[in-house]
């Protein structure tokens, strides 16, 4: 889904918890103030950082040989694309309904319990992070594995740092993921850190990488959704119209420095499409870091309330629906 410039309204704004900042390691440069405003602009990822995360089923191997566990996560990735996820996200973030509401009524619209066949039945532990899109995805995916036979419940997990060995041992049993940021994660992990990128912008390409790196885990794949959750970065609207920045690559060369204050999630340092990859993408040096929350209401509240510059958001974003 292109998010060039994309505005969206705020509806969904909590209080942000208490976050902690750090400077980078180097940041030359003026750099660029935050400006507090009501509105967010997304900022057009010129030079292709993000990878192609689409949402895709990844299940521990003892599992993932059930054909009808298989098909039951598949039959969610059928029924979903990017504009049903917003407006998924939509139903959560802004109409404050909860990922179990949401998820039952986007089930029985799109019919996914239908036409299930049992599998082996049994407990299954879905793991859905902390934030609410994932939470909605893993009630979805209780919902069609319920249709299907089988026991399931969704435990809120961490991040993937700490929840993917849990799901390689059997802790866990599936986890809804995103192809791109998944690959590398995985690619990283078995091949080190220097290791040559093998997600892109194709999700058949990317997914062809991942079945490998996934094999050698103990993992096995669902069918990768059409439905994609994309990093993306914003900033407020009265910023873009100050600085005059529609890209990335315009805010990289008018405010990388250190009164540039980057807001995200803890792991964000650490991440390739997160603060490493703005510096080697973008040549993009913030100030400080603000550990906030991935793409959650701490955030947005931070960009609205001018407390940081630019900040992680996702291109799957229920208020992109409300705009």
């Amino acid at each position: 889904m292109a998010l060039a410039f994309a505005t969206f309204g705020l509806a969904a704004c909590g209080e942000s918890g208490s976050s902690g900042t750090k400077a980078p390691d180097t940041a030359s440069g003026a750099g660029c103030a935050p400006v507090a405003g009501t509105q967010l602009v997304v900022l057009d990822d010129d030079k292709k950082l993000q990878t192609s995360d689409n949402i895709i089923a990844v299940v521990n191997k003892a599992k993932g040989g059930d054909a009808a566990l298989i098909a039951a996560l598949d039959k969610v990735a059928d029924a979903l694309d990017t504009p049903k996820l917003i407006a998924l996200n939509k139903a959560v973030d802004v109409d404050r309904k909860t990922p179990k509401v949401a998820a039952t009524e986007f089930a029985t619209a799109q019919k996914i319990t239908d036409g299930l066949a049992k599998g082996a039945g049994g407990k299954i532990v879905i793991g859905a992070a902390d934030f609410s899109e994932n939470q909605t995805l893993g009630a979805l995916y209780e919902i069609a594995l319920d249709a299907a036979g089988f026991d399931a419940s969704v435990q809120q997990i961490g991040n993937r740092e700490l929840y993917e060995p849990s799901l390689e041992k059997g802790e866990i049993n599936v986890v809804p993921e995103y192809a791109g940021t998944f690959t590398e994660f995985l690619n990283k992990k078995l091949n080190g850190a220097s290791a040559t990128p093998v997600a892109s912008g194709d999700i058949e390409k990317t997914v062809t990488g991942l079945k490998p790196l996934a094999e050698k885990a103990g993992l096995v794949l669902g069918k990768a959704s059409k439905a994609a959750d994309q990093n993306a970065f914003a900033v407020t609207k009265a910023f873009a119209d100050k600085n005059g920045v529609k890209t990335l690559s315009e805010f990289a060369s008018k405010c990388s420095g250190t009164a540039t204050v980057l807001g995200g999630p803890p792991e964000c340092p650490q991440r390739p499409f997160c603060q490493p990859g703005l510096e080697t993408t973008y040549n993009l040096k913030a100030g400080k870091f603000s550990s906030l929350d991935a793409g959650g209401p701490q955030t947005k509240t931070a960009l609205t309330t001018g407390a940081i510059t630019i900040g992680l958001v996702f291109s799957s974003d229920g208020a992109l629906a409300a705009g």
